[in-house]
């Protein structure tokens, strides 16, 4: 199986390349530089492992919630490379993608995944760990403001991750105990090609027209922002 994974929904921009067991990935933090780093760490990981995007089963991408014109970013690109390629591409949730590097960097079980979603809000999500050891989610992905944060579907120890529990920390540990995983601010690429290989498996890779965003916000609220769109 070889799959190539992109994300740029958020400051972080990483790249992941599974080529049979050898697992290649970038990870950088740079705001608003995405389109112009993201094509040459594909060309590096592709240069390094030896393979052609032709060669390539699939390509996986972060398909939200972040940053409207991040997300869009990583879609656009996604499109072309798959176009040219002529190969199928699978959307993975970048709260997801957080909650399984709990997982994979700490055995995490029950993870609270929170994006900073700038205007006072937060993208949250909440997961548990399955039996084959991937991270589910247990409730609907949404955008909320801290302030009105209701009861959690998760009970029992629980690991926070992502922009939302360092900008909210104080009103967040007040609304749900967890153990506040600094380290993992953003999603990692690595951690989508985890979760997309049972998909690519399983054939719910789709084509590279169909591959959609997933903004969890109301996108016209953005638009009527002064630079936003």
């Amino acid at each position: 199986m070889k799959l190539l994974a992109i994300d740029t929904s958020t400051e972080g921009c990483s790249v992941a390349l599974l080529n049979g067991v050898e697992l290649l990935h970038l990870d950088e933090v740079c705001p608003q530089q995405h389109s112009k780093r993201v094509l040459p760490m594909v060309q590096q990981l592709l240069t390094e492992s030896g393979l052609t995007l032709q060669q390539l089963d699939g390509i996986v991408f972060g398909r939200g919630p972040g940053s409207f014109t991040g997300v869009r970013i990583g879609v656009g690109v996604t499109q072309g490379l798959a176009f040219g390629a002529d190969i199928p591409v699978y959307g993975v949730s970048t709260l997801a993608a957080m909650a399984q590097a709990a997982y994979r960097l700490h055995g995490a079980k029950q993870v609270i995944s929170a994006i900073d979603a700038r205007m006072a809000e937060i993208y949250l999500g909440f997961f548990a760990l399955d039996a084959k050891l991937l991270m589910q989610e247990v409730a609907p992905e949404i955008a909320i403001k801290p302030t009105a944060l209701t009861a959690s579907p998760l009970t029992g120890d629980c690991v926070g991750v992502g922009t939302g529990w360092q900008t909210y920390r104080e009103p967040m540990l007040q609304w749900q105990a967890a153990q506040v995983c600094d380290e993992i601010l953003y999603p990692s690429a690595q951690d989508m090609l985890a979760l997309a290989v049972p998909a690519f498996v399983a054939g719910k890779f789709i084509a590279a027209e169909l591959a959609e965003p997933v903004y969890v916000r109301d996108e016209v609220t953005w638009k009527k922002l002064p630079g936003r769109g």
